[in-house]
C-alpha cells in the first residue's frame, strides 16, 4: 500500500510546504512508512501565524452559541469516526484499539467541555472606594495561540491543546509531534473544519524533525503569538519555555514525571495489583502519568510483587492491531533500545526482573517489573516513558513520602488505601500537581486543572485553570457621575 500524503492546513486549506519539502512518518510495528508529510520551513509558521492573525478579529467576536455549537458538532464526528482512528492510531504510533477507543472518548470530552467554556462567566465585579464608580476584571482572548502537541495520546492532547484557547476566542497555530503529524493534527483540523469552524481558526504545520527547533521558534518569536503551550518532555519543555520567556509570553507547560503509587498496609492486595497494573502499562507505560515506582510495606513486599509479576507477564503482547493486544510497540526502536538500556543498567547493578527483562524485538519490549533498585541504577532517577515499571519497599509511610518527593519531578501520584483519612492526609504531603486517593496515577478528566510542578511545568489545562491560561486579565471601570479632580 502507497504511504498516505498529507500537506500543510493553513488558513482552511491544505498546501505543500514553501521549499516542497516532505518527511515520512514511520509506522512503529511494521517499520514502514505509513504516510509522507509536508515539511514546514520558518516561513510556512509565519504564513500559518498570517492566518491564524487574520482570522482573530472576526472569530474572537464570534457569539457563545455559534461556537458552542461547533464544538458539540466536532465532538459527535470525532465518535463518528472511532473506526477510523483505530487503524490510524495502530499504524502511525502503534496505538492498540483500547488506547485508540480511550483517545476518542476522553478527546470528544475535551471538546464538550470547550463547548461548556464558551458560556463561562468572563469577569468579575470589583468593589471601588467611589460610590459613583464600577470596576471590572474582564478576561478577554489573548489573540494567536502557539500549540505543540506530543504523539502518546494525540487525539487527547491534539484536542486539549487548541480546544480551549479556540473556545476562548482565541486563534491557534498547532505543530504536531513528527511522530503522530495526523492523528494529533491534521485529522483533528479535517473534523473542526468539517464541524464549521471557520478558515484560520485552527491551522497546522508539520516538520521534518531537523526543522522542530526552527519551525518552532519561528513560531514563538512572532509578535502575534501571544500564549504558547507545550506538553512533552522536560528537556524540550525547558527549551520552549525559554525562547518564549526570552518574548515575554507567558507559555503551559505539561512535562515529565518520575510517578510513583503508593500501597498502604491497609490496601485490598487484589485492587492494587489491578490498579498498579493499569497505571504503570496502559499504553506500553508511554503516559506522562504513568507510574515508574510502586512502594509498597516491605512486609508485603515479596506477595505483591510475585501477584502482580504473575498478572503483568500475562498481559498479551505484540500487534497493535490484534483485537487483544494490550501491550503493544513503543514509539519507535530506538525508544525500545533507550527504555532497554535502563532495565540493562539496572539489571548489572543488582536489580531482579520478576518478568520481562529481555532484550526489545524492534519496537517491542516486553512488559518488566524490577525490584531491588537501588539510587546507583539509572531507572531509579531518570524518567522511564515504557512498559517497565519498580518495586520499592519501605518501612514507615513517612519514608515512602520522602521517596516521592525526591525526584525533581511533581506530575502525579497515588495511594492505594481502604482508609480514605489516611490517603488524604498523605496527599497533603506529596509534591506533585496531580494526586489520587485509593487510586492509581494515570487520570485525566477534561474540566479538572490538569498540570504538575517543580520540573513537571506549570500552568495548567481544564477547568477555569484553562480559561485563565489562554486569557488576558483587563480592568474595565465606569463611573455612574463626574469626578471630581484637585486641580
Amino acid at each position: 500500500m502507497a504511504p498516505v500524503e498529507r500537506q500543510l492546513f493553513i488558513g482552511g486549506a491544505s498546501r505543500p510546504s514553501s521549499t516542497g519539502r516532505t518527511e515520512q512518518d514511520t509506522n512503529p510495528w511494521t517499520g514502514e512508512v505509513f504516510a509522507t508529510v509536508a515539511a514546514a520551513s520558518p516561513d510556512d509558521a509565519t504564513a500559518a501565524v498570517d492566518a491564524a492573525a487574520a482570522a482573530f478579529d472576526e472569530w474572537s467576536a464570534t457569539d457563545p452559541g455559534t461556537r458552542r455549537r461547533i464544538f458539540l458538532r466536532a465532538a459527535d464526528l470525532l465518535e463518528a469516526r472511532a473506526d477510523d482512528v483505530v487503524p490510524l492510531m495502530a499504524q502511525e504510533v502503534g496505538g492498540t484499539r483500547p488506547w485508540a477507543l480511550f483517545n476518542v472518548g476522553l478527546a470528544a470530552d475535551v471538546l464538550r467541555e470547550a463547548a461548556a467554556v464558551t458560556t463561562a462567566p468572563r469577569g468579575e465585579v470589583l468593589s471601588s472606594a467611589d460610590s459613583g464608580a464600577w470596576g471590572f476584571a474582564l478576561r478577554q482572548p489573548a489573540g494567536v495561540v502557539a500549540a505543540f502537541a506530543p504523539w502518546n495520546a494525540p487525539l487527547i492532547l491534539g484536542v486539549r491543546s487548541f480546544a480551549v484557547p479556540i473556545a476562548t476566542g482565541n486563534t491557534v497555530v498547532l505543530k504536531p509531534s513528527e511522530d503522530a503529524p495526523i492523528s494529533a493534527g491534521l485529522l483533528l483540523a479535517e473534523i473542526m473544519q468539517e464541524a464549521g469552524l471557520p478558515d484560520g481558526v485552527l491551522n497546522v504545520v508539520t516538520n521534518a524533525r531537523a526543522d522542530a527547533a526552527e519551525v518552532g521558534n519561528a513560531l514563538i518569536a512572532d509578535p502575534r503569538v501571544r500564549r504558547v503551550n507545550f506538553t512533552g518532555s522536560t528537556a524540550v519543555g525547558r527549551s520552549i519555555g525559554v525562547e518564549a520567556a526570552k518574548h515575554l509570553k507567558p507559555a503551559v507547560l505539561e512535562l515529565g514525571g518520575k510517578n510513583s503509587i503508593l500501597v498502604l498496609d491497609d490496601a485490598d492486595l487484589d485492587y492494587a495489583v489491578n490498579a498498579v497494573t493499569f497505571g504503570a502499562f496502559m499504553n506500553a507505560g508511554q503516559i506522562c502519568m504513568s507510574a515508574d515506582r510502586v512502594l509498597v510495606p516491605r512486609e508485603l513486599e515479596q506477595e505483591f510483587t510475585e501477584r502482580f509479576a504473575e498478572k503483568v507477564a500475562g498481559l498479551p503482547c505484540g500487534a497493535p492491531d490484534a483485537p487483544d493486544t494490550v501491550i503493544g510497540p513503543v514509539i519507535s526502536a530506538a525508544a525500545a533500545e533507550r527504555i532497554f538500556g535502563l532495565v540493562e543498567d539496572a539489571l548489572a547493578k543488582g536489580a531482579v526482573a520478576h518478568c520481562g527483562g529481555e532484550p526489545p524485538k524492534g519496537a517491542l519490549l516486553a512488559p518488566t517489573v524490577l525490584s531491588n533498585v537501588t539510587p546507583q541504577q539509572r531507572i531509579h532517577s531518570e524518567e522511564i516513558f515504557g512498559p517497565v515499571t519498580t518495586v520499592l519497599p519501605y518501612d514507615r509511610v513517612e519514608d515512602a513520602v520522602e521517596v516521592i518527593n525526591s525526584t525533581p519531578y511533581g506530575l502525579t501520584a497515588g495511594v492505594i488505601t481502604e482508609d480514605v483519612r489516611r490517603g488524604w492526609e498523605i496527599g497533603q504531603r506529596v509534591q506533585t500537581g496531580i494526586f489520587h486517593i485509593n487510586d492509581q496515577s494515570v487520570g485525566d478528566e477534561p474540566q479538572a486543572p490538569f498540570g504538575g510542578v517543580k520540573d513537571s511545568g506549570y500552568g495548567r489545562f481544564g477547568g477555569r485553570n484553562g480559561v485563565d491560561s489562554f486569557t488576558e486579565t483587563r480592568w474595565l471601570t465606569f463611573r455612574s457621575r463626574h469626578a471630581q479632580f484637585p486641580f
